[in-house]
């Protein structure tokens, strides 16, 4: 496992080993012992799986309790995957990083608890598979606003592009409103 950083030093792209030959691949997409090794947790409670259209974004969510810490692939197609850092007394907070993954490039980041989590669909059909660290607990999720000026993300959109959004997500409230972590 091949550990990449970013411009927030806790959210990694991790890069498998993988084994290809003329029947496919394998790869390890987690191990105890490597997570171990790299600092990362070893115990996930639930996996996810979501399928999106193109334009589709999903996001930004978080869970003021119960915070979940994420690692996040793609199986099917490809998406911008974005982190936002919500702990006040981090160096980074109210800052943003962004990553394309795609099931051609099987590499998977970790967005560890204390960050709002969404991804922007780029194909025309995307699968997104990821493990949480803590269990989804709906009273807790909070939606940060996924176009807040104040945050700037760079969405991969094309000129006069508007995403697909759920009302959850189209409610969203900026930083400045939103509960965050000590």
């Amino acid at each position: 496992m091949h550990c990449l950083s970013t411009a927030i030093p806790d959210v990694m792209i991790l890069e498998p080993q993988v084994f290809r030959d003329e029947r496919g691949f394998f790869m390890e997409v987690f191990h105890e012992e490597k997570f171990a090794a790299l600092g990362l947790p070893t115990r996930f409670v639930q996996d996810n799986h979501s399928a999106s259209r193109r334009g589709v974004l999903r996001g930004l969510h978080y869970q003021v309790r119960q915070a979940q810490g994420k690692l996040v692939r793609v199986i099917i197609g490809e998406v911008f995957d974005v982190a936002v850092d919500l702990r006040r007394s981090s160096p980074t907070f109210g800052q943003w990083v962004g990553e394309l993954l795609s099931a051609d490039t099987p590499r998977m980041m970790w967005i560890p608890a204390g960050f709002a989590h969404g991804f922007l669909v780029l194909s025309e059909w995307a699968e997104v598979l990821y493990k949480t660290t803590d269990f989804y607990a709906p009273q807790w999720e909070r939606t940060l606003l996924w176009n807040d000026p104040a945050i700037g993300i760079r969405w991969l959109l094309q000129p006069g592009e508007e995403p697909r959004l759920s009302e959850k997500d189209r409610r969203g409230l900026p930083l400045a409103q939103c509960e965050t972590y000590p």
